[in-house]
């Protein structure tokens, strides 16, 4: 079987959700065009309630209270807490900058600090062997030759090693944020020095976050061919207000559980006009990104915001997918007693295997001490379950939307909001219960803290080589459909970490192969198999 570059077709079926997640609609840049029919599967989560949020600020019930020493040294040494941003409150809309070299199509923080955001991205290359062989075996065949990319991810070192691995491999890239605050800004000030459009910073508002997309879908001389999308977003505003455009998509490359049910959302209605890859569901994606990665991702971002003792704490974990058994490893080992809440009797069986046990959350929100939602829904966490935790309950969300905490119900003239550090808010109610809420409900590992780049670098790779498939595909290899990575590819993905390893594979004799039915190459496994 060819490799990805050659073009290789994927054996993999077309495959349909049997489920479908919607959601209300919420203001964005494409809202003015009307009646568009099964638009709603593509709605922005970005519920930010700005006004409300300025409103609360000036009343009397939001208070800062000013950050500690202690507090402002566990933040300041690493980039992502936005130490950067918070010297500067003038949009970095309003500001003229340009790069030594003149460069300035782009819309960054503070384009002076692109040398700590070089650094760090010269950190992140070492712990990320995969993708940076893959820039060293396919560079000189440029695969990506004439491809432009518009991409919506997070934007962090190991995200612009994958950035540059593209324009490596020859295509031109425009780069928005997925998140308003997971963006170092450091690192964005750094791609933006080394010639490539970026439209992001930490901090964003609503209406920053669309118009920075919109900026990266919709500029002079350009007309994109491949998006690479982390949650839906920009398939999202390109299907909606610039529809001709999405029509010469030659394919999306979508990593997130949010994007790719929108994405069969679409399908399903007859919506979906270009083939999607869905890389979220790779063998190597689920297990690295979402059950590894969290398992260490978890604790850091719970330690960096409260500084807390994890031993005898009792935690109900909501959703045991990958990323659900991943925190509750983690957790479990540092000595915490963890409930799990769950939907899925699959799921909820291999919970109770595990050694935890499976509860509604009703039965256990008034004892325990954190709350972590991982499910992909909206409203897991409401109101009436807020009312009932006690005083100083940690609530954080690993999820990719700010949906599934039902932040909103929390803004009102009853509650008092109190910012005690970067990403940390104090809800106390009139008796002087107070909650912590991490993030405003956001993805808290990407918020708070940072992932482990040799992880990222697993990710990565799994999209440089889908995009590499879709866009060297030939016409009407792939039809408007969304298709899972080939077995093929994902194996491919894992030979290339093995070396940091040292580990050495077994290989297959010829009788061997021929009494399993194996090509000696591979693929080892079916596509129907459950590592």
């Amino acid at each position: 079987m060819a490799e990805a570059g050659d073009g290789n077709i994927l054996n993999s079926q077309p495959k349909c959700s049997p489920t479908a997640i919607t959601d209300a609609p919420i203001t964005d840049p494409g809202s003015t065009i009307k009646n568009i029919e099964g638009s709603n599967a593509f709605v922005g989560q970005r519920k930010l309630e700005s006004k409300s949020a300025a409103a609360l600020k000036k009343s009397s019930r939001y208070r800062s209270r000013s950050l500690s020493a202690s507090s402002n040294d566990s933040y300041s040494s690493a980039s992502y807490t936005g130490s950067s941003s918070d010297e500067d409150d003038v949009s970095p809309r309003e500001k003229l900058q340009k790069s030594s070299s003149g460069f300035s199509d782009f819309c960054v923080k503070n384009i002076s600090q692109h040398a700590f955001g070089r650094r760090e991205i010269e950190i992140a290359e070492q712990e990320m062997p995969g993708i940076m062989a893959l820039r060293r075996r396919a560079g000189d065949d440029k695969p990506l030759k004439s491809a432009k990319i518009v991409g919506c991810t997070h934007i962090n070192a190991q995200t612009a090693v994958l950035v540059e691995t593209l324009v490596e491999l020859g295509a031109q890239v425009r780069w928005a944020a997925c998140n308003i605050y997971s963006t170092q800004n450091e690192v964005a000030a750094a791609l933006a020095e080394a010639g490539y459009p970026v439209f992001a910073w930490r901090g964003e508002t609503e209406e920053d976050f669309w118009w920075c997309i919109d900026k990266c879908v919709n500029a002079e001389g350009w007309q994109p061919n491949m998006i690479l999308d982390d949650g839906g977003d920009a398939t999202h505003l390109m299907l909606k207000k610039y529809p001709a455009m999405f029509k010469m998509i030659k394919g999306i490359v979508e990593e997130s559980v949010t994007g790719v049910h929108r994405l069969y959302q679409l399908s399903k209605a007859g919506k979906l006009s270009v083939p999607a890859m869905n890389v979220n569901d790779s063998v190597t994606k689920t297990k690295f990104d979402n059950l590894y990665s969290c398992r260490e991702s978890i604790i850091d971002s719970l330690k960096r915001t409260t500084d807390m003792m994890f031993g005898g704490k009792q935690v109900v974990l909501c959703g045991y997918g990958e990323v659900g058994k991943g925190c509750c490893q983690a957790l479990k080992g540092l000595g915490c007693v963890v409930y799990v809440t769950e939907i899925d009797p699959i799921c909820a069986i291999q919970a109770c295997m595990d050694g935890f046990r499976v509860v509604k959350l009703n039965e256990v929100v008034r004892n325990v001490d954190i709350v972590v939602t991982a499910t992909g829904n909206k409203n897991v966490v409401t109101r009436e379950h807020m009312d009932k935790m006690k005083s100083g309950c940690v609530i954080c969300n690993m999820g990719h939307s700010n949906t599934e905490i039902d932040v909103n119900s929390l803004r009102t003239p009853d509650l008092t909001w109190e910012k005690v550090r970067s990403q940390v808010d104090h809800v106390i109610w009139p008796d002087g219960k107070r909650i912590v809420l991490l993030a405003e409900g956001r993805l808290v590992n990407l918020s708070c803290s940072s992932l482990p780049s040799f992880v990222v670098s697993i990710t990565a790779a799994t999209q440089a080589l889908a995009l590499i498939e879709l866009f060297n595909a030939p016409h009407g290899r792939y039809k408007s459909d969304v298709y899972l990575l080939p077995k093929k590819m994902d194996e491919y993905v894992a030979s290339l970490h093995l070396p940091t390893f040292d580990a050495h594979l077994t290989e297959l004799s010829d009788e061997q192969a021929k009494y399993m039915g194996l090509n000696k190459a591979g693929p080892f496994k079916p596509n129907y198999y459950r590592y």
